[in-house]
């Protein structure tokens, strides 16, 4: 499956699933911003994000962690 930004829950679990030990509560957004980029099945244009997107990303990976 490919991602896009347009889907923060699926993002969230991959980076969850990639990333066990990032405290991302704390996560600065350019930093999450590059992850989500570095993800192997993410195929869309990184100029495309924004702060709502990467929030909704982070959000989504911390109801993971729950």
């Amino acid at each position: 499956m490919k991602l896009t930004w347009q889907n923060p829950l699926d993002i969230a679990i991959e980076l969850a699933e990639k990333y066990p030990d990032i405290d991302v509560q704390y996560i600065r957004y350019t930093d999450l911003h590059r992850h989500v980029c570095e993800l192997e099945n993410f195929s869309d244009d990184p100029n495309k994000s924004n702060e709502a997107i990467l929030e909704a990303i982070q959000m989504a990976w911390l109801d993971e962690l729950d």
